[in-house]
């Protein structure tokens, strides 16, 4: 048929721009549409155990006080350390502040649900845990140990052996949560988890302050102060998971036992975190001489290492 026979002549037939997509030739298109809407409308489905804690308000509070006050420490601490140019300070600032940045990730994912799972524990049944603050610990804690390390001038085998046990220490806690064949092996976790953490405290209570004796007077203050701070909050994590909801259940196995042990965890968290971060902060915002890159950086031979 010649072109100006067509029925639309002078101008180009519809189905040369609508093959293979137009909704009305064919399902491919329909398909897509459909999906995408399904997609879009689907609610996030949460099992009704983990649905009922997070109604509960003593729980959901220990969440969301912590998503706001990450929040603003995370401003104020990049706003405070905004003129540091020297680099090695600048280092031991972006340790710091990516502290409440992973903690507002982790916390959001616990307020929505996404990191609480409820997992049948052989002798206690169905059991309700928020998993995702191993998730917050295992990228947290480690530029902790990272800036304090930095501070007190310490070699990098040294740093990095604090960090590789603390990571150790962190995951296999997470194993505990996730082992439910028996009790008996989710303790057996728990052992090995604090077995990997008394390397970190060994790094931190004899490796390091040697190290940081050869700061100047000012660095070594903060660094007692800070480092004193870790080592007893620190150890207020294990004995708190012993007594929760995950070990001994000493505060309830319901939701108030599960709310308790949340808040007691995120209290931790204020101190671990936010105040260790906001003192060392304060510290390097006025970038003093002692921490710059020309500064001592403690014994780093291979001797010392």
């Amino acid at each position: 048929m010649p072109f100006s026979a067509c029925p639309n002549a002078g101008h180009m037939p519809q189905a040369v721009y609508s093959y293979p997509f137009d909704v009305r030739n064919g399902t491919r298109m329909n398909v897509l549409h459909s999906l995408a809407g399904a997609i879009a409308t689907a609610p996030l489905q949460l099992e009704p155990p983990v649905r009922e804690a997070l109604s509960n308000p003593l729980l959901s509070s220990s969440l969301w006080v912590m998503i706001a006050l990450m929040g603003v420490a995370l401003v104020a601490f990049v706003y405070m350390g905004r003129d540091v140019e020297d680099s090695r300070v600048r280092l031991m600032l972006v340790a710091t502040i990516g502290i409440p940045a992973v903690s507002i990730s982790s916390y959001f994912g616990l307020a929505s649900g996404l990191t609480i799972g409820v997992f049948d524990v052989a002798g206690r049944g169905d059991v309700v845990t928020l998993w995702g603050r191993y998730l917050t610990w295992t990228f947290s804690t480690p530029l902790i140990l990272l800036a304090l390390g930095l501070l007190a001038g310490s070699s990098p085998t040294k740093i990095g052996t604090a960090i590789v046990f603390d990571v150790l220490m962190c995951v296999t806690g997470l194993a505990a949560v996730f082992t439910t064949r028996a009790v008996w092996m989710r303790w057996f976790w728990f052992l090995l988890s604090s077995a990997f953490f008394v390397v970190v405290l060994y790094v931190l209570l004899v490796e390091w302050p040697q190290d940081a004796a050869e700061q100047s007077s000012d660095v070594q203050g903060l660094f007692d102060t800070l480092r004193t701070l870790t080592i007893v909050l620190w150890v207020g994590y294990p004995v708190v998971w012993a007594l929760g909801s995950e070990g001994l259940v000493l505060f309830g196995s319901g939701v108030t036992g599960l709310a308790i042990t949340s808040w007691l965890y995120s209290l931790l968290d204020v101190g671990a975190k936010f105040v260790f971060a906001f003192l060392l902060v304060r510290f390097l915002a006025n970038e003093p001489e002692s921490t710059r890159s020309g500064a001592t950086t403690g014994r780093t031979t291979m001797a010392d290492d």
